[in-house]
């Protein structure tokens, strides 16, 4: 397989994993509480991560490494995972959702900061056309305005998208794993005290569905996704698998209609359509570093 293929394939198990993430922070938090569901989970991978650090023996990240290491914990451990789990006590999934496919421009945007990436015209105006329908969705469903809790999840699509560009710069220097793995390990001792303070004996009553969804949103949102999607996008670019994501709303959904019973609209159906169609366009693009060509067109199997 071709190397953008490779993490183009990647990108997608790592949307796939991430697309259980609010279905499943929407059921942990109405027994756990948005601490102990945002930041806990942080503690849990990091005794997983711990151990693995330490059986493989890896080298310590530079002082410049460490520098990009806690932009990613900022956006990947602490910022996102918080503010989900606060938007997820009050916003239906179906509804927090869409407003995750504004993440792909978000990255796209800080990758030109952050790894000189350059996308052409056609790439923008794939983004922006998918943008602008969940945008247009997400107005539908909160009946012609956004909610606080929408703009709590604007400020994560910014602060993940800067640490999904951060992450997929630095996969390329330590490996894909490596870069989340360091990330919770830093951010994991700050959270010990606050998740602490939150924790009662009612939890220990919490039904089985709950603790199977902290326990993935511990150990696959929080570590084994980001595996795969820093791979994804270190192999592939950062750009053109950060498309991808779009599809990650519309999968959110169909989980959500699968484990919480919420429907699905004609209107989702259309939406998911110009969706993908966006993300089918927006990938098959050249992608120019510094000016200078860095990736070819993706070609169909």
């Amino acid at each position: 397989m071709e190397k953008e293929k490779k993490g183009l394939w990647l990108g997608l198990v790592g949307v796939i994993c991430f697309s259980l993430t609010l279905p499943a922070t929407s059921i942990a938090v109405d027994y756990f509480g948005t601490t102990v569901v945002g930041l806990g989970r942080t503690v849990i991978a990091a005794l997983l991560v711990g151990i693995i650090l330490l059986v493989r023996k890896e080298k310590v990240p530079t002082r410049q490494q460490f520098k990009s290491i806690v932009l990613v914990a900022a956006g990947a451990v602490l910022g996102f995972p918080l503010l989900t789990s606060w938007a997820m006590q009050t916003l239906p999934v179906s509804h927090g959702a869409v407003e995750l496919a504004l993440l792909p421009l978000a990255t796209a945007g800080f990758a030109m900061l952050r790894a000189g990436e350059r996308p052409s015209l056609r790439y923008w105006a794939a983004s922006f056309i998918g943008a602008g329908a969940v945008l247009v969705y997400a107005l539908e469903l909160g009946l012609g305005k956004l909610q606080i809790e929408d703009l709590g999840l604007l400020a994560a699509v910014l602060i993940l998208g800067l640490s999904y560009a951060e992450g997929g710069k630095l996969s390329k220097e330590i490996g894909s794993w490596q870069v989340i793995a360091w990330a919770i390990v830093i951010g994991a001792p700050f959270f010990l005290i606050p998740v602490g303070m939150q924790l009662s004996m009612d939890m220990l009553h919490a039904p089985i569905q709950a603790w199977i969804s902290f326990l993935y949103l511990a150990i696959v949102s929080q570590f084994l996704a980001y595996v795969a999607w820093y791979g994804g996008m270190a192999l592939g670019g950062i750009s053109r698998v950060s498309q991808l994501q779009y599809m990650q709303p519309f999968l959110m959904i169909m989980f959500a209609a699968l484990f919480l019973g919420e429907s699905i609209t004609l209107v989702t159906i259309l939406t998911s359509i110009i969706v993908v169609t966006s993300v089918f366009v927006g990938k098959n693009v050249t992608i120019s570093k510094n000016n200078e060509p860095i990736s070819s067109k993706v070609k169909q199997s």
